[in-house]
């Protein structure tokens, strides 16, 4: 983390969330709401998190922040990446729509993006790839949603010169929870990180910048935060670079002159 005077900066890390019914109180009614465990994960990391939900989508607030982490949640819409529905997809096109745009504009920023599950998905076909709408129906042994909010574990090898395998080591494991996964992956994405049963658990750019997108939950594992230690890491060194947060380097001649 960077020194600002006497204080330590904590990266400003912004959140995808979700927009639906929620409760609290006496109250019931549509509210912005994400599961704890990521935001306790980003300050446990040394991040400082800031929700961005799926209503009023502005882009331009990634000049003010860090990092973006694109978060879990339901399916996408398999109209994006040219797929008629199958019967148990259910998107939330909100979301699909909010969380596309904040991808492409971090991936043009060359802000640090960490993808979660669906992050990964909505990473993989914004760039132009394709999901397997229900894996048991390709993979019937596959037990990565073993059943409603009970989390399963996904075993996966990692590749050389990755950023997961720089993080992870050359095996690991992890919560998962999802019925779809990655198919084809596009021109710009590689994958570097896959189960023995071929399931895609880890994709990255080809490019320089640090962009990682997982099948799994690592929030659910606060005894492991490697993954999110590193992303907030490259987050305090994208704060630091020359040609980061312009508006706020405007800002600051103002006011020295």
């Amino acid at each position: 983390m960077a020194s600002n005077g006497s204080e330590t900066y904590r990266p400003r890390i912004a959140l995808t969330s979700y927009y639906q019914e929620a409760s609290w109180g006496v109250w019931n009614a549509p509210a912005a709401i994400l599961p704890g465990t990521y935001v306790e994960a980003v300050v446990a990391a040394g991040g400082t998190p800031l929700l961005l939900p799926p209503v009023g989508t502005d882009t331009s607030v990634l000049d003010l922040v860090d990092g973006l982490i694109v978060v879990g949640g339901p399916d996408v819409e398999p109209s994006l990446y040219g797929a008629a529905p199958h019967p148990k997809t259910k998107p939330q096109p909100l979301r699909d729509a909010h969380d596309a745009a904040l991808t492409g504009a971090a991936l043009e920023r060359g802000l640090p993006l960490f993808a979660i599950c669906r992050g990964a998905q909505i990473l993989d076909v914004a760039l132009g790839g394709s999901l397997i709408q229900h894996v048991p129906d390709v993979n019937p042994e596959a037990n990565y949603q073993p059943a409603p909010g009970v989390f399963g574990e996904a075993a996966f090898s990692t590749t050389p010169g990755s950023l997961i395998r720089e993080l992870l080591g050359d095996t690991a494991t992890a919560p998962c929870y999802h019925h779809q996964c990655i198919d084809s992956v596009p021109e710009g994405l590689r994958v570097t990180a896959r189960s023995d049963d071929g399931t895609v658990q880890a994709l990255e750019t080809s490019g320089d910048g640090w962009v990682l997108g997982v099948q799994f939950h690592p929030e659910q594992n606060p005894e492991d935060l490697r993954l999110f230690r590193g992303f907030v890491e490259a987050a305090a060194g994208y704060r630091l670079s020359s040609t980061h947060h312009p508006a706020t380097h405007n800002r600051n001649a103002m006011s020295a002159s």
